[in-house]
C-alpha cells in the first residue's frame, strides 16, 4: 500500500527519505513541491533526480480527500464536502474578506462533545481525521481557489488564515492536529504566522496545556455561558472541566500564546444566555483574563430547540461587554444559505455521502 506523503511533517518526511535511501535535504524539496506548489505529480517535480521520482512513484502518493460537492454562496463563502472513505464526509469552508481569506478546517468526522446548539454534535462521532485528511483540506483549498483567485493587497495565496473550527473538537485529536499545525507554520510548506492560525476548543484542559508546550497558536474557547449551571447544559464537557478550571488554563496558555488575549466564542441563544443579567455576570467572570468576545448569532437547524437572539438583544449584550472595556465583535453570519455557517456543518453530511457512494456503486454495477 502506498504511503500518503500528506501525512508527514518535515520530521516525518525526513524519516521517509532516509528509509528510501535519500538525504535529508530531499524532505525540504518535497515539502515545497507538495505544499507550496500544490503538486501531486512526482514527475512534475523538476529538481528531483529521475531515480528519486521513480522511487516516489513506486512507494508513495499525494492524496487529499476527494471532493463530493462544491458550493459557493452569493457572499463568496465556499463550502466543500469531502469524502474520507467508508461513506464518511467532512466539510471545509472558505470565507473571503478584503484583506484576508480564512479557511475553516475540520478535525474529526462528527463530534463527540454533543454541544446542545451544534448540528455537528447531533451527527455523533465516527473517527478522528488523519494528518493527510486535515492538511489535505488546506492543500485542496489553495489549489482550487488559486484557479479563480485574483491577488488582493499583495496576497500570494488565497488562504491567509486558518481556524480549526470545523467539524470536531481539535484537541481530542491532538497528535494529528499538532502535526498539521506544524505543516501550516513550516516555512517550507505554508509559512503561516502563529497569530494567523487559531485552534478552537470547548475546553479540554489537559490538551490546552499540551498545546501551550508543543505548538502555541492563537486560541479560541467556546464559552457560551456565564456560569457552570448553564454551561453544563449547553457544553456537556463543562461537567468534567468547569469554568474556573478552564479560565485558569486560559491564563496558563497566555504565557506562551502568540496573541496577548484569548478569544471567547459565545453563541447567542434567545431566552437562554442573552439577558442583561447574564452579560453582567460574564463581565465579572472574565475580569482577570485578557480576552475579547466573539458573539455568534445562532444558526438554526431542524429540531434544534433553540432560536437566534434578536438583533436588539445581541446589541444590548455587546454594549454591556464593551462598556466594561471588553473588546467585543458580533460575527457576521456567512454562508448560512449553503449551510456553511457556524454550527451548521454536517447537518446532512452522512446522508449526502451515502447517497453519493450509492450512486457511484449503482453506476458501476
Amino acid at each position: 500500500m502506498s504511503i500518503n506523503l500528506l501525512d508527514f511533517d518535515a520530521k516525518g518526511l525526513t524519516g521517509f527519505c532516509a528509509e528510501i535511501g535519500e538525504k535529508p535535504f530531499r524532505a525540504r524539496q518535497l515539502l515545497r513541491w507538495i505544499h507550496r506548489a500544490g503538486e501531486a505529480d512526482f514527475d512534475a517535480m523538476s529538481d528531483l533526480a529521475k531515480g528519486l521520482r521513480e522511487k516516489l512513484s513506486a512507494a508513495a502518493v499525494i492524496e487529499p480527500p476527494k471532493v463530493i460537492s462544491d458550493h459557493t454562496a452569493p457572499d463568496g463563502t465556499r463550502k466543500w464536502l469531502l469524502s474520507v472513505g467508508a461513506g464518511n464526509g467532512i466539510e471545509t469552508v472558505y470565507i473571503p474578506e478584503k484583506s484576508r481569506g480564512t479557511l475553516c478546517i475540520s478535525s474529526q468526522v462528527g463530534c463527540a462533545l454533543a454541544c446542545a446548539f451544534c448540528s455537528t454534535g447531533r451527527q455523533g462521532f465516527n473517527r478522528n481525521l488523519t494528518v493527510a485528511e486535515i492538511i489535505g483540506q488546506l492543500w485542496w483549498a489553495n489549489k482550487a481557489l488559486t484557479e479563480t483567485f485574483t491577488s488582493e493587497a499583495g496576497r500570494e495565496r488565497p488562504v491567509t488564515n486558518i481556524v480549526m473550527m470545523g467539524m470536531g473538537e481539535p484537541l481530542t485529536n491532538f497528535e494529528n492536529v499538532v502535526t498539521s499545525l506544524d505543516l501550516m507554520l513550516d516555512d517550507n510548506a505554508y509559512g503561516l504566522s502563529r497569530r494567523r492560525v487559531t485552534v478552537s476548543t470547548s475546553g479540554i484542559i489537559p490538551a490546552m496545556d499540551r498545546l501551550r508546550e508543543r505548538c502555541p497558536v492563537a486560541l479560541a474557547v467556546s464559552l457560551h455561558a456565564p456560569n457552570d449551571a448553564l454551561r453544563d447544559q449547553l457544553v456537556p464537557i463543562n461537567r468534567k472541566y468547569p469554568i474556573r478550571e478552564l479560565l485558569a488554563a486560559c491564563e496558563r496558555y497566555l504565557q506562551s500564546a502568540p496573541r496577548d488575549f484569548i478569544t471567547f466564542e459565545y453563541v447567542m441563544l434567545d431566552g437562554v444566555n442573552d439577558s442583561m443579567a447574564q452579560a453582567h455576570e460574564l463581565v465579572q467572570l472574565v475580569r482577570d483574563i485578557p480576552c475579547k468576545f466573539n458573539l455568534i448569532p445562532f444558526n438554526p437547524f431542524p429540531d434544534s430547540g433553540f432560536r437566534r437572539s434578536s438583533a436588539n438583544a445581541v446589541s444590548r449584550f455587546r454594549d454591556v461587554l464593551m462598556e466594561a472595556g471588553l473588546v467585543t465583535t458580533v460575527r457576521k453570519t456567512r454562508g448560512d444559505d449553503i449551510a456553511a455557517a457556524c454550527g451548521q456543518l454536517a447537518g446532512k453530511v452522512l446522508d449526502k455521502t451515502r447517497r453519493v457512494h450509492r450512486s457511484i456503486a449503482e453506476a458501476a454495477g
